[in-house]
């Protein structure tokens, strides 16, 4: 595995001959290793960048960035190394929300536009709510986790791990509930998104609404399945993002 210098990026299957990249943005409370398997899928078709946010993991000791603009500026500056060919945005929940971000800030100020930003599990940008989840005691916070399925059920049970989750899991919620859309010109890039028909959070159409952010073409593919529909629905995402990756 490689780990990029100032720990942004975690290449687990670098490929680096494959003529596009794909950079993978993780949901909140979410870290880079979510996606070493669909790190592992798609190396034969692109070169993988998981992206690891601070304030988890090997990046414990640094302070979670609860503001999903800044997120988005400070991992503008980090990618910019690696972007020496074509490439495509994947964000999924919150990762959606920060791959917007990015995308914009790269075509607006380095222009840089990527071959196509895949958004999964999330509102369109000006439709994103606070739902007050960042502000729950940390009884609140382990409630949605269990309702969203996201974590592994061992997990909420062990205090020690507990302990460094639930900062995060706050910080990027607070994050991803606090995100407001400043209006701007729409990317020049096509948008896949891509929703599961039985998310409690995010409804098909909220995840359609995307569409309004992009001159270029959009697509909707829905999954059976809940918010984490990305785990049982792996083969099929993979495929999915496959065949965006060849068009690229």
């Amino acid at each position: 595995m490689q780990v990029e210098r100032g720990g942004w990026v975690r290449r687990f299957h670098a490929a680096p001959d494959r003529p596009v990249r794909l950079v993978l943005l993780p949901h909140a409370g979410g870290s880079a290793s979510y996606f070493f398997p669909f790190s592992r899928d798609l190396s034969a078709a692109a070169d993988v960048l998981s992206i690891q946010y601070p304030g988890r993991q090997d990046r414990l000791g640094e302070p979670c960035i609860d503001d999903a603009t800044r997120l988005a500026d400070a991992l503008t500056e980090a990618l910019l190394p690696w972007l020496d060919r074509p490439f495509v945005l994947f964000g999924h929940s919150l990762g959606a929300t920060v791959a917007f971000e990015v995308a914009r800030r790269l075509e607006r100020d380095a222009g840089l536009v990527p071959r196509r930003l895949i958004v999964s599990g999330r509102r369109a940008p000006a439709d994103v709510r606070d739902s007050g989840v960042h502000r729950r005691d940390d009884e609140g916070l382990l409630a949605e986790l269990a309702e969203m399925s996201g974590t592994d059920s061992t997990v909420l049970t062990d205090p020690d791990l507990l302990d460094m989750i639930l900062p995060v899991l706050r910080s990027d919620y607070r994050a991803a509930e606090t995100y407001v859309y400043r209006p701007g010109p729409p990317l020049s890039c096509p948008i896949l998104a891509m929703a599961a028909d039985s998310d409690p959070r995010v409804s098909v159409e909220d995840v359609d609404r995307w569409r309004r952010y992009t001159t270029a073409g959009f697509e909707l593919e829905v999954f059976p399945g809940g918010h984490f529909y990305l785990a049982d629905e792996r083969p099929g995402v993979v495929a999915a993002i496959t065949r965006r990756l060849g068009e690229a």
